[in-house]
């Protein structure tokens, strides 16, 4: 075995360091004290929430996953492994169990670092942010050590025990990639459930809070006395934690395998590339990205009473050097698998990660409250909410420019530096390895994104609890750093998820050529197929909006009329004197988001079986075109206007424009409930979205061709 073929061996090797890494970092938070008795019931009360809604949502993704495991295994012994391979419904299986896990280990975490936090930010910014940080780090680091261990377990076990007889390495790795991309699929189906349900509770609590106890009481947030302040806290883990989780493993493994199967199906066009060789770039990159990611956590500090430009360029000096540190260790990487004569594939790498950041950049300057478009959002709050939502709209339409423009031109430079101009395969190889190159650096990237909840739900604890002003002060700090960080990794998912989609759009019609090789399929614009589903593709996006959107606002409304209750009836709440029945509002969101979470997925997952059952394979890649486009930047406008909404708010709580109670604070806070499920719902979902449609559409491309109408016309 050549030297070249060792470095496969770095994609288990990063997942062993990883999962070490976030033993030692769980250690680490769980060590450190949570503080008084209060603190500590507190934060049990959320754990258990949060550990209930996830029992109940588990119970009801396990029997969905059931089900298509028995109509995947039906297809796949019922042709005799012609449509479907053997490995599919296992494959499914693990995706999604895997994609799961992550997000439970992080929230696990999370309930447990809230009140320590807290706690360690009673002694000094710098404390707080430790273990904020260390918490945030258990969730990345398990969503890459999660992703590239279930990578290697089926790589491995494709290659050595199912497919060993296949002495071409070139078609065992295509054998190998075609069932991998089914994991893709649990992956997506289950962080679809996590990320929707999970939004879905925690924005109904969130809005539901902030309109009654804010605008309508006039008490601050997280006051003890507002019944749904747990279920606010809870729904941070369900949703940002445990659902994002979920969605940046799907991402994660989303990236690498798209990347895995457009490798191969260039070695099939190259005579001095393999297969394997191909596939072991996108897989070693993740295990390198690990070592730069786990270094890069170790420059993540601050200063007592550090403004939030500190704060920001403390976590940012993490991820850029994390970032650096990736670039250059891709280049002996590429030279070794495909030699200097497609070194030019290591601009592709470069171009996804550039992309990443200057994503990260405009985002955080569209979104953060140290730069002009938020501040001039908040000074929309003087003529009332109306503005406000305006003002917000009008921000999230303009922020998409830059995203988009970023895209184009990485999608450009991937394909000609890798050398698409000569080899079409070779340059679609590269725009997917562009979206590796994106999220390489996924593990510290999402540490400082999930540590934001973790700073929120601190700051809760500590207004409950009755801390000095000085603490609260201190987690407002760190979590207002969050909101940006957050906005950030949803620009990187959201971003990534553009490549991939384009990614396995073309990996559907390799598919579609494999199972058919004498279908010639008609892709001009022209053709009503492509016409009627880029039509149909376009709207999805929408569609799959409006149902979240409407979801949350259903349970929003059961959570303002329960706190209202509450206030006019439970006598002495108000003045402090009884406890408020938190409960309730937690099982109502719990109830409302299970029930809501159903209707989007099954749409994601019926809609490309439908159009290609009707309009044959032609129209999925329509399907699939239209929602790319549409999806991705409907995606960005929600994201950024959400976390602008958000921070303007936060702007104004800081004592600017009149501050805390005043007229303007109350439209401020009308524009931040617009955008609780713009940015933590409906947002990060459609990305979900665009790359589900992507992986059903490949593993059911068999179902299509054997029963599509169009041909039968």
């Amino acid at each position: 075995m050549d030297f070249s073929g060792l470095l496969v061996y770095l994609t288990p090797i990063g997942a062993a360091v990883a999962l070490v890494f976030v033993a030692v970092m769980a250690t680490r938070v769980l060590k450190a004290s949570e503080g008084s008795e209060k603190m500590a019931a507190i934060s049990a009360k959320v754990r258990q929430g949060a550990n209930a809604y996830l029992k109940r949502q588990y119970v009801i993704v396990a029997i969905f996953f059931a089900v298509m495991f028995v109509l995947l295994a039906a297809i796949a012994f019922g042709s005799k492994g012609t449509i479907l391979t053997y490995y599919v419904p296992f494959a499914f299986v693990t995706g999604g169990f895997f994609s799961g896990l992550s997000g439970f280990v992080g929230m696990k975490i999370a309930t447990a670092a809230n009140a320590r936090t807290a706690h360690a930010a009673s002694k000094s910014l710098n404390n707080g942010l430790k273990i904020a940080f260390s918490a945030g780090s258990v969730m990345g680091f398990t969503v890459v050590g999660l992703g590239l261990l279930d990578l290697s377990l089926w790589y491995f076990l494709l290659r050595y025990v199912f497919l060993r007889g296949i002495a071409d390495p070139t078609l065992q790795a295509q054998q190998i990639t075609s069932a991998m991309l089914t994991f893709g699929m649990g992956a997506s189906c289950m962080a679809l459930f996590a990320r929707v349900g999970g939004g879905i509770f925690t924005k109904a609590a969130d809005v539901g809070a902030d309109l009654v106890g804010k605008v309508e009481a006039c008490i601050p947030e997280d006051d003890p006395r507002n019944p749904a302040v747990i279920a606010d806290n809870v729904g941070d883990n369900v949703g940002d934690v445990a659902g994002m989780g979920a969605d940046l493993y799907e991402s994660y493994v989303g990236s690498i395998i798209s990347a895995m199967a457009l490798g191969v199906a260039a070695a099939t066009q190259m005579a001095d590339i393999s297969g394997d060789k191909a596939v072991t770039i996108p897989m070693a990159m993740g295990g390198l990205g690990v070592i730069a990611s786990i270094l890069g956590t170790f420059l993540v500090k601050t200063k007592e009473k550090a403004s939030q430009k500190a704060l920001l360029g403390a976590l940012r000096r993490g991820t850029n050097f994390a970032a650096v540190l990736i670039a250059i260790l891709a280049f002996p990487l590429v030279w070794f698998m495909l030699g200097k004569e497609h070194i030019g594939v290591y601009g592709a790498v470069l171009s996804g990660l550039i992309a990443g950041v200057a994503i990260g950049f405009f985002t955080e300057y569209q979104t953060s409250d140290t730069y002009k478009p938020t501040q001039n959002l908040a000074g929309t709050t003087r003529t009332g909410p109306a503005t406000v939502i305006i003002g917000g709209i009008s921000l999230g339409m303009a922020s998409t420019v830059a995203p988009a423009i970023i895209i184009a031109v990485s999608i450009l430079a991937s394909y000609f530096l890798s050398g698409g101009a000569k080899i079409p395969a070779l340059g679609l190889f590269g725009i997917a390895l562009s979206a590796v190159g994106m999220l390489s650096t996924l593990g510290i990237t999402l540490a400082t994104d999930a540590y934001g909840p973790v700073a929120d739900n601190a700051g809760g604890i500590a207004e409950m609890s009755g801390l000095p002003k000085e603490v609260r002060a201190r987690t407002d700090a760190l979590d207002s750093v969050g909101n940006p960080t957050a906005a950030t990794g949803k620009g990187f998912a959201i971003g990534s998820a553009a490549l991939t989609a384009l990614a396995l759009i073309v990996a559907y019609t390799d598919r579609v050529k494999e199972l058919k090789p004498d279908l010639v399929l008609n892709l001009s614009i022209t053709s009503p197929p492509v016409l009627i589903g880029l039509l149909i593709g376009a709207m999805l996006p929408f569609l799959f909006s409006a149902l979240t959107m409407k979801a949350v606002g259903r349970a929003a409304e059961s959570i303002v009329l329960e706190v209202r209750r509450q206030f006019k009836e439970i006598t002495g709440l108000m003045e402090g004197k009884a406890e408020a029945d938190y409960a309730t509002c937690v099982d109502l969101c719990a109830k409302a988001s299970l029930k809501e979470m159903i209707l989007p997925t099954i749409v994601g997952l019926v809609a490309p079986v439908l159009v290609g059952v009707v309009l044959g394979p032609s129209g999925v890649v329509g399907l699939l075109a239209g929602t790319l486009v549409t999806g991705f930047l409907l995606a960005i406008m929600m994201a950024n206007a959400g976390g602008a909404w958000d921070n303007a708010k936060k702007y104004v709580e800081a004592g600017n424009l009149g501050g805390k109670g005043s007229e303007n604070h109350k439209a401020a806070v009308v524009g931040d409930t617009v955008g609780d499920p713009f940015k933590d719902t409906s947002g990060p979902s459609i990305n979900i979205l665009i790359k589900l449609l992507s992986m059903v559409s490949i593993v059911f491309a068999g179902v299509v061709l054997s029963f599509n109408l169009i041909d039968r016309i």
